[in-house]
């Protein structure tokens, strides 16, 4: 196999890597303005997220609250008045989405149609977690103690992953890039598929921690919304297109990393058939054979003086022993 071979193998593992980086720059743009508070400026961008909230349909009757709450359970009539406030003052928004570095809020436009609109986003912060007591300014009032425990631990762990979700996310794009260009020099040796591979393997390991995380981190927060605040009707619910992407992105990684392996293994630059040529000098000489010696051919052993005392003189059937070849 020669160099268009080892192209043609390389080509693979370059395309999935290329694949997965494209998909990881797909997740980490959901949410995420371009330019100040403005909504994403493509559609996609709009639609991907981990975390989603509807208050639109919020109830803020206590009769009905009450029958929604788990037995055992008073209502929070503190909560109401403090959330109720926000909602008449337009304050509170129809819907959260919460990105790996922003968070995005808006209205919907149309029920029937489902028409929303982004309002405002949240500037880009590096180790960002979505906090909606802090986004609704309710933060450090009694309604975060009346929330409860389940609440409180929720959103303390949420916060505390959520430094280290990001930094494997970042890590793990770094990553992916380096292995696309490094993965250029492959092509002309092994050496290259080897440093390759080794680049790919940290970078799919980061990227199924990255993943893994997020989804349990969020599963956690949505979990935490539903026990906590679904009696009041509010929704929560994870982005399954933004999962989707991710998890493609590790698909993908996974797929690339497996090749690249298989090039080191396998997919040889070097032509297998090496033709070597051997030309013969003119003017050279060969032996012929000897009459004397019954035609044997070959390197004869010297003999020494007196070995063979009765051997009588050469006669006439002497020979050249050498011929020019010509």
């Amino acid at each position: 196999m020669g160099k268009v071979g080892r192209f043609a193998c390389i080509l693979t593992p370059m395309c999935l890597t290329l694949a997965s980086l494209i998909c990881f720059v797909i997740v980490m743009l959901g949410q995420t303005p371009w330019k100040g508070n403005n909504a994403p400026a493509t559609a996609l961008g709009q639609d991907l997220y981990f975390f989603r909230a509807n208050t639109a349909n919020i109830t803020l009757d206590p009769d009905v609250v009450t029958d929604r709450l788990p037995a055992g359970v008073k209502i929070n009539n503190d909560f109401l008045n403090a959330i109720g406030a926000k909602a008449n003052s337009k304050e509170l928004k129809d819907f959260y989405q919460v990105g790996l570095f922003s968070y995005c809020e808006g209205d919907i436009v149309n029920n029937k149609t489902g028409e929303e609109k982004i309002t405002f986003c949240s500037s880009r912060k590096f180790q960002f977690h979505f906090d909606p007591l802090a986004v609704w300014q309710l933060n450090n009032t009694s309604v975060q103690t009346l929330l409860g425990d389940k609440y409180d631990k929720g959103m303390n762990l949420y916060a505390k992953v959520a430094g280290w979700m990001n930094w494997a996310f970042v890590i793990t794009l770094v990553l992916t890039i380096v292995e696309f260009v490094v993965g250029f020099f492959a092509i002309f040796s092994r050496w290259g598929s080897l440093v390759t591979t080794i680049i790919s393997t940290a970078q799919t390991l980061f990227a199924l921690a990255a993943a893994a995380t997020a989804t349990a981190v969020y599963g956690t927060v949505t979990g935490v919304f539903k026990t906590v605040l679904e009696p009041y009707n509010i929704d929560a619910s994870m982005g399954s297109r933004m999962l989707s992407t991710l998890w493609l992105a590790v698909a993908f990684s996974v797929a690339s990393g497996f090749f690249w392996l298989i090039s080191v293994c396998c997919c040889s630059g070097k032509s297998p058939h090496k033709k070597i040529a051997v030309e013969k000098t003119p003017y050279t000489y060969e032996r012929v054979a000897s009459p004397a010696l019954g035609g044997q051919q070959g390197h004869q052993m010297q003999e020494w003086p007196g070995s063979h005392q009765n051997k009588g003189p050469a006669g006439p059937t002497a020979y050249e022993p050498f011929r020019s070849r010509v």
